[in-house]
């Protein structure tokens, strides 16, 4: 049988002779226009196959043996890759890297080809040449990055198989979890927290003084550095050996003693610094320096980055305008620095351009070197030639990247500082005064000076000096200042230190905040993050039950281990038993909850109406619990229906207050403050104040038969032409009734029924397994009737029923 990954030739070849499969349908648009004739390209559009979605899918048994499932939303896009397959050559396109390798060995694996054989193709950057080139030089792939892929996937499975139902048994939350880098990061924002809370603010002084350097005529501003051989202690470092200004007598007294003493001007030193180009973007600086920079979320930022890579249409076709944005290199090709020291010459002027091309090496050992680092694939195309065809997000995140890969071929910026000592003539005191001035920007002409630079600070310059002048004391004053907790992270900050951690690598980071703040374990205040309540009980119970998932050492060794799978230095079931094993040590040690009925442990369990807790002795034991189970509150009031005292309860749809008495008493009422007013419709009931899931107000009636909704604030006020109440309605007023010419709301005038679902002719084919009153409102719907309140919920029954129907039908059919 000819293999199909193989070229052949074939008598009347149409027009597509090679497939190409890619992850994104952006890409896939970018790759067909430069690749042209004889090539068909298509989008694989993510992850084809996973582990199963309800099983734990790892053979522990069998060396953590993976079982693989195609998702259920991509099998209808594996079997189109299927058709257009056959009879064609077959190039995998993903991106390049451990992920995209990944992928492209699933999508070989489902479409029948040799992995083995060279089918593989890898884009740096989606040029037309590069393009061009790569589909010329096919390698198989890369089983070692497969393999390392697929280690980090089957921890994070048995990590998050195991210890996320315990944390929704702890919390009796839904939808909690747990991960090797993401439960590292959260106790990283948690302790930092803890830090801020434990922080005691520490008062101390600063003296300054304003000199006249006698003969010159100049006036100099000084800091007291020393007291009697004594170093100040200025709020930073080690305190011993140093005094500490923290009374203000102590402050007064060496104020007066300073007013005493004569000066002269000590020693004059000048010096050059040089501050030399950061070098160019990874995947970490880059998310680090949009903070920074442009306030982007890290997740944001490689969502554009994406866009740019994949490619933009420009009048001389699709072109990506960055290379790969997932790397941890700083190494870029020859051929780029020669293009970019073309631009900087053209650009900033030859007396930028340093006499060598800059060459960067990455300090950390063991960088994964198969890319270059982010830059600009052709540094001409400048961020304002290629404005009018970006976003604006996108032209700021592109030209944050070209002028840092220029900026990194430039010449040191060069700074002159000047130092001088005014010394006491008897030796007890020291002032110290600094200035610097930018001699020459160098890189920082095309860098800027970004906060989140660690450049020399730029002070104002000092006058000559002469060494020896006698210099008088105009006036010394005190500064009092407190000592300041550690910042809180931000983005910026908090990839940075995962990273000198060595936690995560470029593709984590970004997934890694997301998760965190979709988990409700962070939130945002601006660009700064503070943990939530959760997330710290969290990050609590993962350091008592389970100290090594959230230590810091132990989860850079397995980022280091996981670093040696991917370089074939090490075999990867060994790498997972190395964390499965204490894992599974800490986990048999963690008290589990108990079923009252039998004793038997309690577990989480899943239904079509969501999570709830059972017990593990099923069917023999019966015992079930809702997850999410509140105490109800005992109020001081009693029930105005039966005389028992009133609780208050949280159901789905919120709070509200009912009698503790139920079933016996039924009596209920919402907990939602109240206006006063009361209801327009029924008369009875009085308008309630409520908040949607989001924050937002609306209001409706406290009777429960009474269907009345405003999303507008009720007046007292009466509509002159109906009667009912009159709503704010921004800076206007207008009416509450829907039947009103002046009603607020949506236009009444054409009542409709609710909209037909796409596949309702399917779904009426099975009309008959409904019973009279669901059909009849069926009928209804489908003659576009309106439909009443109990028809409405009588109508989604139905169409639950019909649903399940056709379902059952389609599985028999398969």
């Amino acid at each position: 049988m000819p293999n199909p990954s193989r070229p052949r030739k074939e008598k009347g070849v149409g027009p597509a002779r090679t497939l190409v499969v890619v992850e994104s349908p952006a890409k896939a648009k970018s790759l067909s226009k430069m690749l042209g004739d004889g090539f068909e390209v298509r989008a694989s559009k993510g992850h084809v196959a996973d582990l199963p979605e309800r099983t734990l899918g790892v053979d522990v048994e069998r060396d953590f043996a993976p079982t693989y499932e195609v998702k259920k939303e991509k099998k209808e896009v594996v079997e189109e890759l299927k058709k257009a397959a056959r009879g064609k050559r077959v190039l995998i396109a993903t991106d390049p890297d451990r992920e995209g390798e990944a992928i492209g060995w699933h999508l070989a694996r489902l479409l029948g080809l040799d992995p083995q054989e060279p089918l593989r193709v890898e884009f740096h950057e989606i040029t037309p040449k590069v393009v061009r080139q790569a589909v010329q030089a096919p390698r198989p792939i890369n089983q070692n990055l497969v393999d390392a892929q697929q280690a980090r996937r089957v921890l994070d499975r048995l990590l998050g198989y195991n210890l996320s139902p315990l944390l929704s048994l702890e919390f009796r939350k839904r939808a909690l979890s747990a991960g090797r880098v993401q439960s590292v990061a959260l106790r990283l924002v948690v302790e930092r927290e803890e830090e801020i809370e434990a922080f005691r603010p520490e008062v101390y002084h600063l003296v300054l003084g304003r000199f006249r350097v006698e003969g010159q005529d100049v006036e100099v501003e000084a800091r007291l550095q020393e007291v009697r051989g004594q170093r100040l202690w200025l709020g930073e470092g080690e305190k011993e050996g140093k005094l500490h200004l923290k009374e203000e007598a102590q402050v007064q007294a060496l104020l007066s003693e300073l007013a005493r003493a004569s000066y002269r001007v000590g020693k004059v030193e000048v010096k050059e610094r040089r501050k030399s180009p950061p070098p160019p973007f990874t995947t970490s600086t880059l998310q680090q320096a949009a903070s920074s920079r442009l306030g982007y979320t890290a997740s944001r930022t490689m969502r554009i980055a994406q866009r740019l890579y994949e490619g933009v249409d420009l009048p001389e076709g699709t072109v990506g305008l960055i290379t790969y944005m997932r790397t941890d290199s700083v190494r870029v090709s020859p051929e780029a620095v020669e293009r970019a020291r073309e631009v900087i010459g053209q650009v900033f002027g030859r007396e930028f351009l340093p006499e060598a091309p800059r060459a960067y090496r990455n300090k950390k050992a063991g960088v994964q070197d198969a890319h270059e680092a982010i830059r600009p694939t052709d540094p001409a195309r400048t961020p304002e030639a290629v404005r009018k065809y970006l976003s604006e997000e996108e032209y700021r995140l592109y030209d944050l990247i070209w002028r840092r890969f220029l900026a990194s071929q430039m010449k040191d910026a060069l700074y002159e500082t000047t130092s001088a000592l005014l010394p006491s003539l008897d030796g007890a005191f020291v002032f110290r005064a600094s200035g610097s001035v930018l001699k020459f920007e160098g890189y920082l002409r095309a860098w800027g000076r970004g906060a989140e630079e660690a450049s020399p600070e730029e002070e104002p310059p000092l006058p000559p000096l002469l060494e020896g002048s006698p210099a008088r004391l105009l006036e010394a004053r005190a500064e009092r200042k407190t000592t300041e907790p550690p910042p809180r992270y931000t983005d910026a900050t908090l990839v940075k230190t995962l990273e000198e951690l060595g936690i995560g690598r470029p593709s984590t980071y970004a997934p890694t905040l997301e998760t965190l703040e979709k988990r409700a374990y962070i939130r945002r205040q601006g660009r700064t993050l503070f943990p939530t309540p959760l997330g710290r009980e969290v990050v609590g119970y993962l350091r008592a039950h389970f100290p090594r998932v959230v230590a810091y050492d132990f989860t850079a060794q397995m980022e280091d281990r996981l670093d040696e799978v991917e370089e074939g230095r090490a075999v990867w079931p060994r790498v997972v038993w190395e964390f499965y094993a204490p894992f599974l040590e800490e986990l048999s040690q963690v008290p589990k909850k108990t079923c009252p009925r039998c004793g038997r442990p309690l577990e989480l369990k899943v239904s079509r109406y969501g999570q709830f807790l059972g017990c593990t002795g099923y069917p023999e034991c019966t015992y079930t619990e809702p997850l999410e189970k509140r105490e109800s509150e005992p109020l001081e009031e009693a029930c105005p229906k039966c005389g028992r005292p009133l609780v208050r309860k949280t159901g789905r749809y919120g709070r509200f207050i009912a009698c503790s008495g139920y079933p016996e008493c039924d009596y209920t009422r919402d907990e939602a403050p109240s206006t006063g007013i009361l209801c327009p419709k029924c008369k009875k009931g009085e308008v309630l104040e409520k908040r949607s899931k989001r924050g937002k107000p609306y209001y409706r009636c406290s009777e429960k038969g009474c269907d009345f909704l405003s999303f507008y604030p009720l007046l007292p006020e009466a509509c002159p032409k109906c009667g009912w109440n009159l709503v704010q309605k921004g800076k206007a007023k207008a009416c509450s009734n829907p039947d009103c010419p002046d009603y607020a709301g949506p236009s009444r005038e054409r009542k409709q029924g609710p909209e037909k679902p796409r596949d309702w002719k399917d779904l009426l084919a099975f009309k008959d397994r409904l019973d009279s009153k669901e059909r009849a409102v069926l009928e209804k719907v489908d003659s576009g009737s309106p439909l009443t309140q109990e028809e409405e919920a009588l109508f989604k029954k139905a169409l639950f029923k019909l649903r399940m129907a056709k379902g059952r039908a389609q599985k028999m059919k398969a």
